[in-house]
This record gives structure tokens, C-alpha cells and sequence, in this order.
């Protein structure tokens, strides 16, 4: 996918010759790659993928025909092929130099203890001897130095080890190579190691209270260049790090017809004003078994016989769960998935970071051409994610880019107790809908039943009364509305007429 970046220069800036990182996301944060011939920091702390991120570098490099230096300055040549093994990669066609073998082992003999020179000062010195002959000899267009870590002890930091870096970067500046330095992110003064990159990148590890493990990147700086700001996501998994680009919506914006999406059934289209428009969002809320997933089932089996696709996320179910529940009305979603016209997705929100979630919802759109997302439900989604302080915001965002994409979303969010004041929502997303459906349980001559009621519609007409809804082996019914209860919302409601227009006893479903 395409993905537009933010700019920090004006829209007149000539084109810049880039090299791909070979990772797509952040190809597309940095505007299709780094510029060429110059010195990059990648910082980060142990275990957020900086080696990884560096070896798909240079084997995108490679792919291309250049020649790539990988120099390891603290892991051996069997520790690297040992990492990129584990993501299936054949190193090959990489010039790997380690300088972790003569030097640590001369360090440790005896006579090596006793001299006039310090053996920092000597082993310095025979580093970037090997390293500049390596260079000189290989003539590389991209290199990798891993990590700076070892450097800065050897050469004992502060202003010798400034004086080093700054040297190697008019050297390799000078040979038209582009270059990556490592480093673990917690070395005093790195501020100044920032000042001689080109461009700073940092990876950050996250450690939540409760689920699996999550990573993000930002962009520090890129001088001279096209970068999109903030934090991104991204995991490493086999085959190396997936990024998944901070969405803004407003950069997506897409041309469509506006047309009001029937239901299918008459007096829920007559309780809506027609139906739901597209490009809108539309909240499903109520009590557990009011019927929330049944109901936005009616819109998804309309859309797939229409022709249309369908992305269904579900948080609370299995797909196997799912497909009985909706072949219990008669209709069988099994064709539509094999087809591709139905994209079902059971997510597990506890391993998955609200970056990769949105990615998901955009491959369903973008490739998939869904023209009707499903949510079900929010709730897991929330309480998982408690720790995300932003995750509202990230809603809002993703919410915004269906709309402007055309594409009508719909909101399932369960609410805390059953009946009466009790009520509440475990967080408030009604602001963030066009559309709310609010259903609720009632008690009427001694049953249980379900109510519904259109409560908000920014464009369009609604109908204002409540009504009765009933889930059946038939299917789903919407009855005429209530005038002879007062307080059905409640849960509690008082009969003030003698008769009432509601449906037999229904089935057992």
C-alpha cells in the first residue's frame, strides 16, 4: 500500500536518489527510503531488531546488485548467520567482517598486559586499520557497522570517539557509500553522535502489563528529506520486521457515491430514515443478548448477496462460532469467505498493537475492497489495550479513513449490567458514530424482550419511537413502536394501554 509522508519541505524540493530498506512500511515513512550516501543512527535498546532491521538493508541492497560490508564488531560470523537462518535469509551475497576474533584474543594473553602503550590505544588502531582496508578493498555502497557499542569502550568515548566517527563518515562519504551505525541507545552523550548522522532512527521496546511483547519506531530526524512523524508500530517475526505507518486519514481521502445501504428489512430501513449512508459509522449498543451481532448480520448478508465485501473482526468469537451462529438463520457465509467476498478475521487483541490492527483493517479495504466493516465487539478490543492511553485517538483516526473511504463501518459495544439505571458503557465512543442503534432488554407480561431505538443520526431523518425486536429461527423481526409502554429504555418499563402491538412468544433460537 501507498502511503503518503509527511513532509517537513515544501512541495517544490527536487526528488532525492534513495536507498529501499527493503521493509515496506518504512520505506513508505521514509518517502521510499533513505538517501543515498549518507550516515545513518539506528538506536535502540537490546532486542528491539536493530541487526535485523540492518541485514534487510543490505540484502535489499544485494538484490539490487550493489555490494553490501557488514561489520560486526562484538558478534561472530556464526552468530549472524545463526540470526538470519531464523528469518530464512542466505547471507551469501554479504561481505561479513568480524572483528571480534584476533584483537579480544590477543587482549587476553599475558604479554599483552605489560607494555608502554595502552591496549585500548593499540587495538583502536588495528580496528580501523582492518576496517579501512576492508572498505578500500570491497568498495561498498552500503555498510553496516554492529554495534557502536564496542567502539565507544575501545576508543574510551568523549572526544576521540567523536573524532573516529566524524573520520569515518568523510571517508565513506567520500566513496559514495550509505551507511548504518548501531547503537544500544544508553551510551552519555549520544546526543552528539545524533548531531554527525544524517538521520537518527529509533526503535523502542514495550513491555505491557498484560499480552505479548510490542515495538515501535520513530524518525528523529532526516536531514533534507520527506519522513511521516510520530510513533509506528511494527513486530519481527520470519522473514523480518513488518512496520505498520502511523495512519493519518486525511491523506486518504477517496471519491465516492453517496447512497443510503438498506437492511433488507422494512421497518428497520423505516427506523433509520431509508438506511445507514455510506461513508458513516454506525454504533450497535446494548445489554449482552439484546441482539447486537445479530442484527449487524442482516447488514452483512444483505451486502454479500448484493455483491459486495464484507470485513467482519471479531474479538469475542472464532470463526468456526461464528459461521454456526449465522447458518442458524439460514445463511451460510462459507462460499463468501472462499471467495474472498467475506474477509473474517478473529483477533486476538492481546498480541496484537493497535498499529497492526489498523494495518489489517486497511489491507481488508485497500486490497481486499471491502465495502462494510464490522467491529464485534469493541469491548475486548478496549479492555486489552487498557494501557494505551491514546487507543481513543487511534479509533478516531481509523474511523475517519473508512468514511472517506466510502466504506460503512459499523461499532458493536456491550454494555455493563442488564436492565434498569445500572447501565453504563465501558467507554464512551458514541461521539466517535454517525449513526447509534441503542438496543435494550424490557420486561412485558412477565417475559423478557427486546427493544430498539435510533437515538442519533447526524445526516438524515430518523424515526424517533421505539420498537420491539425479536430474534427467531425465521430471522430477525422489527415491530411497530411501543406507544402503550412509558420507560422501556430503562429496562423497567410501565404499561399505560390495554393492548399492545407485540409479537408472540418467539421461538427458541
Amino acid at each position: 500500500m501507498d502511503f503518503a509522508a509527511q513532509s517537513n519541505l515544501s512541495p517544490s524540493t527536487p526528488p532525492v536518489d534513495r536507498a529501499a530498506t527493503g521493509i515496506e512500511g518504512l520505506d513508505d515513512i521514509l518517502s521510499a527510503g533513505l538517501p543515498r550516501r549518507r550516515l545513518y543512527l539506528i538506536q535502540g535498546e537490546p532486542g528491539t531488531g536493530k541487526t535485523t532491521l540492518s541485514l534487510q538493508f543490505l540484502l535489499r541492497g544485494a538484490q539490487e546488485g550493489e555490494k553490501c560490508l557488514y561489520i560486526s564488531l562484538s558478534e561472530s560470523r556464526d552468530e549472524i548467520l545463526q540470526v538470519a537462518e531464523s528469518h530464512g535469509w542466505d547471507l551469501s551475497s554479504l561481505h561479513i567482517v568480524e572483528m571480534s576474533d584476533d584483537t579480544r584474543v590477543q587482549a587476553l594473553m599475558p604479554d599483552e598486559q605489560n607494555t608502554l602503550f595502552l591496549s585500548s590505544e593499540i587495538e583502536l588502531s588495528e580496528i580501523t586499520t582492518r576496517i579501512l582496508a576492508e572498505i578500500d578493498r570491497i568498495q561498498p555502497s552500503r555498510v553496516v557497522f554492529d554495534s557502536l557499542s564496542e567502539w565507544r569502550l575501545v576508543s574510551g568515548g568523549g572526544l576521540k570517539f567523536r573524532r573516529q566517527i566524524l573520520a569515518l563518515k568523510n571517508h565513506l562519504s567520500a566513496r559514495g557509500a550509505t551507511v548504518l551505525l548501531l547503537d544500544d541507545h544508553s551510551a552519555i552523550g549520544e546526543l552528539d553522535l545524533q548531531s554527525l548522522a544524517h538521520g537518527v532512527l529509533q526503535l523502542h521496546h514495550l513491555q505491557p502489563e498484560y499480552g505479548g511483547e510490542r515495538r515501535r519506531l520513530s524518525v528523529i530526524k532526516l536531514r533534507g528529506s520527506q519522513f511521516r512523524g510520530g510513533f509506528h508500530d511494527f513486530t519481527i517475526r520470519r522473514g523480518g520486521l513488518q512496520v505498520f505507518p502511523r495512519l493519518v486519514a486525511t491523506e486518504h481521502s477517496q471519491p465516492f457515491q453517496s447512497e443510503l445501504v438498506p437492511s433488507g428489512m422494512a421497518e428497520l430501513d423505516e427506523l433509520l430514515g431509508g438506511g445507514v449512508a455510506r461513508g458513516t459509522s454506525t454504533l450497535v449498543i446494548g445489554a449482552s443478548g439484546t441482539g447486537k451481532s445479530l442484527l449487524t448480520q442482516r447488514y452483512l448478508e444483505t451486502l454479500l448477496v448484493k455483491g459486495e465485501h464484507v470485513a467482519l473482526f471479531a474479538f469475542e468469537e472464532n470463526a468456526e462460532l461464528i459461521k454456526a451462529r449465522i447458518a442458524m438463520f439460514g445463511f451460510d457465509i462459507t462460499a463468501y469467505i472462499e471467495s474472498g467476498a467475506l474477509h473474517l478475521h478473529t483477533v486476538d487483541p492481546a498480541e496484537l498493537s493497535p498499529g497492526e490492527f489498523v494495518w489489517r483493517v486497511r489491507e481488508c479495504v485497500e486490497r481486499g475492497g471491502a465495502k462494510m466493516v464490522i467491529f464485534d465487539s469493541l469491548n475486548g478490543y478496549l479492555y486489552s489495550m487498557a494501557q494505551e492511553r491514546h487507543l481513543l485517538l487511534h479509533m478516531h483516526e481509523l474511523l475517519s479513513y473508512l468514511n472517506t473511504s466510502g466504506v460503512l463501518s459499523m461499532l458493536i459495544v456491550c454494555q455493563n449490567g442488564m436492565v434498569g439505571h445500572s447501565m453504563s458503557s465501558p467507554v464512551d465512543v458514541s461521539y466517535l458514530a454517525d449513526t447509534v442503534l441503542l438496543l435494550r432488554h424490557f420486561e412485558a407480561f412477565g417475559e423478557v424482550r427486546q427493544a430498539i431505538s435510533v437515538v442519533k443520526k447526524r445526516a438524515g431523518r430518523h424515526e424517533r419511537s421505539i420498537r420491539e425486536l425479536q430474534f427467531s429461527p425465521q430471522g430477525v423481526r422489527v415491530g411497530e413502536p411501543l406507544h402503550d409502554f412509558r420507560g422501556v429504555l430503562t429496562g423497567i418499563p410501565e404499561y399505560i394501554g390495554s393492548t399492545g402491538p407485540l409479537f408472540d412468544a418467539p421461538d427458541s433460537i
